[in-house]
């Protein structure tokens, strides 16, 4: 089976420090891959290189060949160049942060404009899709008759929720999530935890976690993360001889 991911050689630079070192690997299409590591190894800076938003900064400089299968075949990103290219692909491999980072606007709109602006959408055609993805996320019933109301009189759960049906609006192939639950309360971070093993089953998921207890509950494969090195990619079932005691915090 052809990849999800290629990657070699791959080198990052920003504000002329090594941010990765030589990074060579392959994941499979199938199931949710998981980035460990200690804060500061480099899991984050690698999940931003699959979407270019290292581009965002001028003083990033990355080197290697990052091949990502889009549209039916491998491509090579590292060769993409201008800001339609890079806008294209952002949308195809879509991000999600670990602080929700809704819009200044009301909920409804927080779906309705990057549909209209980016993807060019009629509003009809908008709507259609904008509560397409919130029922993908369990969201519709919970802010269906509250669409006018502000994005932040959301739960912090619910903000994570919607930034999801945002990215997922725009039909992306990839998700990129860098720790979406590091700031949600234990409920809320099951709540987006089974959603996001249920969203497995149509998207390729590449996931930075914040902890052990997570990756146990998600993984199909673990990717372990050092100082800028990727040390290697392991079967769930190997975390605890990664960590056998204490290694990382273990959190919810």
């Amino acid at each position: 089976m052809t990849p999800l991911v290629r990657i070699h050689d791959l080198c990052l630079q920003l504000g002329g420090r090594d941010i990765l070192h030589h990074i060579d690997l392959e994941l499979p299409r199938p199931g949710i891959s998981v980035l460990l590591g200690r804060s500061g190894s480099g899991k984050t800076s690698f999940l931003r290189c699959l979407n270019r938003l290292h581009d965002c900064a001028e003083d990033s400089r990355m080197q290697g060949r990052v091949e990502l299968f889009l549209d039916g075949r491998l491509q090579d990103i590292s060769l993409l160049r201008g800001e339609e290219a890079l806008s294209r692909l952002r949308r195809r491999v879509g991000m999600v942060f670990q602080t929700p980072n809704v819009l200044p606007a009301s909920i409804g709109q927080n779906l309705l404009l990057p549909l209209q602006l980016a993807a060019g959408l009629e509003l009809e055609e908008a709507r259609e899709r904008a509560r397409h993805s919130l029922e993908s996320v369990g969201l519709w019933p919970e802010v269906h008759d509250r669409l006018a109301e502000p994005a932040t009189s959301l739960s912090g759960g619910q903000q994570q929720r919607l930034c999801l049906a945002r990215t997922l609006a725009l039909e992306p192939q990839i998700l990129l999530l860098d720790e979406p639950t590091a700031s949600l309360d234990p409920a809320s971070t099951r709540l987006i935890e089974d959603l996001l093993l249920s969203l497995a089953e149509r998207y390729a998921i590449i996931l930075v976690s914040h902890g052990p207890a997570q990756a146990r509950r998600l993984a199909s494969r673990l990717l372990l993360f050092d100082g800028g090195c990727l040390k290697g990619i392991f079967p769930p079932e190997e975390l605890p001889h990664i960590f056998p005691h204490d290694a990382l915090p273990e959190q919810a």
